[in-house]
This record gives structure tokens, sequence and C-alpha cells, in this order.
């Protein structure tokens, strides 16, 4: 038999419909994960239950873009008609400070310490991971079942072995040219090697230690054994994390942002999430008309590309960690108001949208989306920022390390510089929107920077142009860069791209990878409905 062929990842062109189905829905990019969730609903969990059992999956089955090393976050409408949100995301050690990171950064090259920038990988780049203590809380507050039930199908993979997918094996080769850590190495690479398409894989170390979180909790990743081997990980490559650190991670269970728009309501995560910035970019393009141009125009790329990108100039500056720094109301109708004077038929260019960390700008994540019989929809999406995070794994764990902290800044006049304890600017944003009364989306688009922007097209398809759920997620995207050029699919309509370089604007062409990856559910008071992205491996299931 011929070995699988692997696919060209610049096309796409498999036929997707919106699934329906009467008691669960799970959305996410990897099929055996989508399972997994689906198998928790049928063993009587809840929506909660099989939000965590999918992410653990997630894990395993798409190790490249999360992990027990990163963080989680979600957003939800319980059964009750309560609108809440879940974060777990860890800050920088508070050993740590911008001077001593400055020094350590430089040393051993001939850099001025004022000069450098924080690293995209190693030890400087890891803050305390969430995960863990997300899970648990999320099952133990919302869910029906036991953490160690919702870890089960993720260790199964783990230890008994899964075939790697298509878009999961191209990511996995970042590893090859990524790791000179040993432990890295020996945990995720195949004979100094990425898995091939169909390649059957096991992780054994990671599932020893997802077995331990199952017995223990999630202490023993943050008091226990596993915590001592993440810090003497960090510390023998020069990083300043301890125990101690591990030790004091929280929870939290802050309140969403929201706006309204065209006649739906929006909830974003608040700072340190970049959710504000898709809050405000729906509140100019609403000042703006912009869901007014025809979908096949110029007109309409343009008008929601300039909101969206004095969105990311306000966000990329202010938002950081409020216990730290105060963050204007980015969000408010008013702000919006004043920002949508300036947009007019040019592109703007005395903005800045850079990115906080711009060598991660296409950074990816893992999103799923679930909704049940009973009412309980969540958006819940974890990461550990790039893909494999800092290059590190924690001893013969098998936890792959973030480098959330690749997002500070190292400027001492910036707000979000680096700080003991402080929590870096976070792409991370699940979503919900109620589209009208009883009516419930749970949503979000995966790609570091690409998040915010994802989130104003889909909904603009959704709620502007009446596609229906799969579609709204098929449909061609546009991004703009920290460069300031507008990336767009080669999907898009014909003749919009040169009126928009014609325009002013810097147009390129870039693949469909780079435009993101959406998870969509719905519960509209009578069906549940999901939909997935058709630029991953991605899958509905539903019982």
């Amino acid at each position: 038999m011929a070995p699988i062929q692997s696919p060209d990842l610049d096309r796409f062109g498999s036929r997707r419909s919106t699934v329906y189905a009467p008691e669960g829905v799970v959305a996410t990019s990897q099929p055996l994960a989508a399972e997994a969730g689906v198998e928790i609903l049928r063993q009587g969990g809840n929506a909660f239950d099989a939000a965590v059992a999918t992410a653990a999956a997630l894990n395993v089955v798409e190790p490249t873009s999360t992990g027990l090393g990163g963080d989680v976050f979600a957003a939800y409408r319980t059964a009750d008609g309560d609108v809440g949100a879940m974060r777990a995301s860890g800050g920088a050690p508070a050993e740590a400070s911008l001077e001593a990171v400055r020094e350590r950064v430089a040393d051993g090259s001939d850099a001025d310490p004022e000069e450098v920038s924080m690293p995209m990988h190693g030890p400087h780049a890891v803050t305390v991971p969430g995960t863990a203590r997300g899970w648990e809380a999320t099952v133990e507050k919302l869910g029906r079942l036991e953490l160690a039930e919702t870890l089960r199908p993720a260790i199964e993979y783990a230890t008994e072995g899964y075939p790697v997918t298509e878009v999961v094996s191209a990511q996995w080769q970042h590893g090859e040219e990524l790791f000179d850590d040993e432990h890295a190495r020996e945990a995720y690479l195949f004979d100094g090697a990425a898995p091939s398409v169909g390649q059957t894989v096991r992780l054994p170390e990671l599932g020893a230690s997802l077995e331990r979180i199952a017995e223990g909790g999630a202490d023993v990743l943050y008091e226990g054994e596993i915590a001592e081997a993440i810090a003497a990980e960090i510390q023998s490559k020069g990083g300043f994390m301890t125990v101690d650190d591990l030790a004091g991670f929280e929870v939290e269970w802050p309140e969403l942002l929201s706006t309204t728009y065209n006649g739906a309501e929006v909830f974003e995560m608040g700072p340190h999430n970049q959710g504000q910035i898709a809050l405000e970019a729906l509140n100019i393009a609403e000042e703006i008309g912009a869901g007014e141009h025809p979908y096949d125009s110029a007109d309409r790329v343009h008008a929601f590309a300039e909101a969206m990108k004095l969105a990311f100039t306000d966000g990329h500056y202010h938002v950081t960690d409020p216990e730290y720094e105060s963050v204007p109301p980015l969000h408010a109708k008013a702000y919006a108001s004043e920002r949508a004077a300036a947009i007019g038929e040019e592109p703007l260019t005395d903005v800045d949208v850079g990115t906080p960390a711009a060598t991660g700008e296409d950074a990816d994540t893992a999103l799923l989306c679930v909704a049940d019989g009973a009412g309980n929809v969540v958006s819940y999406i974890n990461s550990r920022f790039a893909g494999f995070g800092s290059g590190l794994v924690a001893g013969d764990t098998g936890i792959a390390l973030q480098n959330r902290g690749a997002s500070f800044s190292l400027d001492p006049d910036h707000p979000n510089r680096f700080e003991p304890g402080k929590r870096p600017f976070h792409t991370l944003v699940p979503a919900l929107a109620r589209l009208d009364e009883g009516d419930w989306l749970g949503f979000g688009v995966m790609g570091g920077y690409m998040q915010p922007q994802g989130h104003v097209q889909v909904l603009a398809n959704l709620i502007d142009y009446e596609m229906p759920l799969q579609a709204a997620l098929d449909a061609p995207r546009w991004r703009y860069r920290a460069d300031e050029s507008l990336g767009v699919e080669d999907r898009l309509s014909t003749g919009i791209a040169p009126k928009l370089d014609r325009r002013g604007h810097d147009v390129r062409v870039l693949q469909p990878g780079l435009f993101g990856g959406a998870q969509a559910v719905r519960d509209d008071g009578d069906t549940l409905s999901g939909a997935t992205e058709p630029r991953k491996d991605g899958q509905v299931a539903g019982f």
C-alpha cells in the first residue's frame, strides 16, 4: 500500500454544511477531540464536562497548539441563563524584574540590555501555566462529572496512540527546528523527526502526567513533583520561575465585557485579553455602516479593515494586566464614535497596528465550542501561544511550556511592560453572542492576532449578511498585519483585491492557514447546531 501523501495545505475544496443535533454539539479543530467531547456528553456530562474532555484530548492529538503548559479561558452561558467567564492564566515569576530579564537576555551577546526585546522562546518567555487548574475549576463549578472522568479519553490517546492528521503533521515540523532541549526532543520527536500524515504516535510521558492529575487533582502540577520539574527546567536554562510561583496560581471568574452590534449583543474577555479590540472594531464598524456595503465589494472590506486598524492601534498599546495598569474603556460606544471620524475613503496611515509580539503574529491556538440540550453554551480556548510554546519541556513530564511572556514589552514606559507577577497582553479570546432573544452563539477564531478580526468577520457574516453558520466560517477572510499590509485569501471575490490596492492598501495574497481557525455552536432555543473551520482538520460531532 502506498504511503499517505501530505496534502497541499494552501488549497482546500471540501464541502461542509452546518451540523444539527438534538442533545449536544462539539466543534473543534481535530476529529478525535470532538469525539472525546461527545463521548462525555453521552456519559451524562454537560457542555462544561465535554469542553474539558475535548480540551484535554487536544492537548494530546494537537500538541503543537495547546497543552498543560499553557493557559485556558472560557466564555459561557449556563442553562440557568447566567453569562460568565473563566480565566486561568498565570503571570511572570515573582523573582524576575524588567532589569534582570534585560540583563539575562543580553548576556553573552554584544547587545545593550536597554535595547533588547522579549525573546520569543526560552525560559524568560514562560509564564505560570493556568490550564490544569482551569480544567479542574470548570468541572467543579459548572460540570457534573469528576475531573478524572473528563481526562480519560486524552489519557487513552496518549498511551495507546492515534494517527496524526494533515494540518497537525504540518505544524509539528516546526518542532524539528525549535527543539534544542533534550527533554523536548525525547517527548515530541520520533527518531529526530516530526510525525508524517497518518503516522500513529504515542506520548507516554504526557499520558503519565495526565494520569497523575486524574488521580491527584490539578495540585500535582502546581505543588508536587511536576511543579518541581517545571521550575527546574526553567531555572536550568537561566530563568526565574519557582515552585512558589506555581503554587500561588489561582483561577478567576471575571465578568465579560459586552457591546451591541446591529441588534446582537456580543460578549468578550476583558483585559488582559484582546477581547476589547474586537468590541471596539465592531462599534466603529457599526458607526460607519460597514455592514451596509454589498458583500462582494471593496467598500465592505475597506470599512471593516479600517475599523480593525484603529482598534488594533488602541488595544496593542493599552491592553495589559489591569491589576498593574489602568486600561481605558476601549469598548465604549462614545469612544468608537470619536475614533470612527478618522475613517475616510483612503487607508489611514498615521496609525501603528504593530503587535505586542510581532514574531508571534501567526501563533496558533486550540479552540472548541460546545452546546448541550439543557441550554449550556461554552466557548473554550487553550494555547501555549506559538507552536510548542517556549521550546522547553519540563523534565520527563511531557509538558511543553508556553511562551506567553513573549508578549511583554521591555520598555519601562509601556503599559504592557514586564513586571514580577504580571500577566502579559493575551491573544486568547473565547466569545459569545446573543443574536436574538434565546438565540445564543458560542464562537471564536484561533490564530494569534487574527482572533479579534476573525470575530468581527464571522459576526458580520451572520448578522449583516445573514449567512448560515457554516457559510459564515467558510467565507474568504482578510487580515491586517503588523507591517500594516492587508492580507487576503485568493478566494476573495474577483476584483476586490485590485480595487483595494488602487485605493492605497498594501494588499498581499496569503495562504489559507494564516486566516485563523473558527469554531461555532448555536442554540437558537429550538435547535442545536455547529460549524467548524475548513482551513483546519476540524469536525463537528453531535448526538
